[in-house]
This record gives structure tokens, sequence and C-alpha cells, in this order.
């Protein structure tokens, strides 16, 4: 596996290019869906988020709709990216590797892939909300699914 330094620029760029074009930004058609609505008090953001689980526990889809910042709609579609295909306890485990990220702690790089765009979002307090948002609803969801 090769290392190499994630950049400001390419931070920039890979949060940008989920915020012009974002995969996951829809409301989905259909059932199945457990969904969480959240929203900021501080920003615009304003969102649902959408999981649907397959008969093994696994995440068959993920997305999200509404208003959102360039960060909060950046991390959500990143988001979204890294649960499809993991089952609840690795969809927990992401999202506990980048909680640990966002607040400057010891984490797991190898899990979060593009959500490495926000390695830096902890100095910034302002916009730690933005960039939690969408994993905070999905962590509520998760909470709520009882399917291993």
């Amino acid at each position: 596996m090769p290392t190499f330094e994630l950049t400001p620029a390419m931070m920039r760029e890979i949060i940008m290019d989920h915020y012009s074009s974002p995969r996951h930004k829809v409301t989905p058609e259909g059932e199945g869906y457990e969904t969480l609505h959240s929203s900021s008090i501080n920003c615009i953001d304003d969102i649902d988020v959408f999981l649907k689980f397959d008969g093994n526990g696994k995440v068959k889809d993920a997305c999200w709709n509404g208003t959102a910042c360039a960060i909060s709609t950046a991390s959500s579609d990143i988001l979204c990216d890294l649960l499809i295909g993991h089952d609840e306890k690795e969809a927990k485990y992401i999202i506990d590797q980048y909680r640990k990220m966002i607040h400057e702690e010891p984490y797991d790089s190898s899990v979060l892939e593009e959500a490495l765009a926000f390695m830096n979002t902890g100095r910034q307090a302002a916009r730690i909300h933005c960039a939690l948002i969408g994993w905070d609803a999905v962590e509520e969801i998760l909470k709520g699914h009882h399917h291993e």
C-alpha cells in the first residue's frame, strides 16, 4: 500500500469534488430505508440521512438529501461511500475512527479513505458540527437498528 502525504490542496480538492458533484445526494424511492433528520442552528445544514440494509445486515444503500454547506455536503457524501457494503459493526467502527480523527485523538486511518480530507477540521471549532452532522445521524440510525 503506497503511503503519501495528503496535502491541504488535495484535501480541498476532495471536499470541493464531493460538494460540487455529490454522488449520494438523493431522496431514495422505495421502501425499507431507515431515516433520520438532522439540522444545525449554526449553519444552513438541514438534511435527511437514509440507510437501507440487505438481508445479511450490510448497508445496501446510503444516501442523504437537503441543504448543506460544503463541509457537511462533502462529509455526508463521503460517509455514504464508506458505508455501502459494510455491516453495522464495521460502520460503527468507521464512524468511531472518523470521530476520533475530528477530535484529534489517535485513530485508524486505514478505514477512512477520502474522509481523511477532514483531518484538520478539529482545528476549526466552528466546522466540527458541519463535519459530523451526517455521521451523527447515521450513528443514531445504527443505534436503533438491530440486524447483526
